[in-house]
């Protein structure tokens, strides 16, 4: 992997746990995610 492609898989992990972390109970709740499992969804999300 090269340096580019880590440092925009990073900035996307950021990026997607800011989002996650912003939203409220309810809204992570309507979409079944759960307060703890905000960083593997990010993960997953880089993963795509």
């Amino acid at each position: 992997m090269n340096v580019a492609r880590s440092f925009n898989n990073w900035r996307k992990y950021r990026q997607t746990v800011a989002e996650l972390g912003r939203m409220s109970a309810r809204e992570l709740d309507d979409l079944g995610i759960g307060r703890s499992e905000i960083r593997n969804v990010a993960r997953a999300a880089i993963a795509r």
